[in-house]
């Protein structure tokens, strides 16, 4: 999956969420410069980084990273 639309889509639904950048890394586990990276398209999420972002904002990695046709 290209990195920017799956940039866009977990940062549209963690701010639906309602969550912070600081707050979904904390409960992902992950660093917020990590996080960070991912959301401007700069790094790549590896699948387990995905799945733990998934989980916390309640969600399938299905619906994170499925395409919008």
């Amino acid at each position: 999956m290209e990195n920017r639309h799956l940039a866009q889509r977990i940062r549209a639904f963690r701010k639906l969420k309602g969550f912070t950048q600081q707050q979904l890394a904390d409960e992902s586990g992950i660093s917020l410069a990590v996080l960070g990276a991912i959301e401007r398209g700069n790094r790549r999420a590896e699948d387990q980084i995905l799945n733990k972002i998934a989980d916390v904002l309640g969600i399938t990695l299905a619906e994170l990273t499925q395409r919008d046709e």
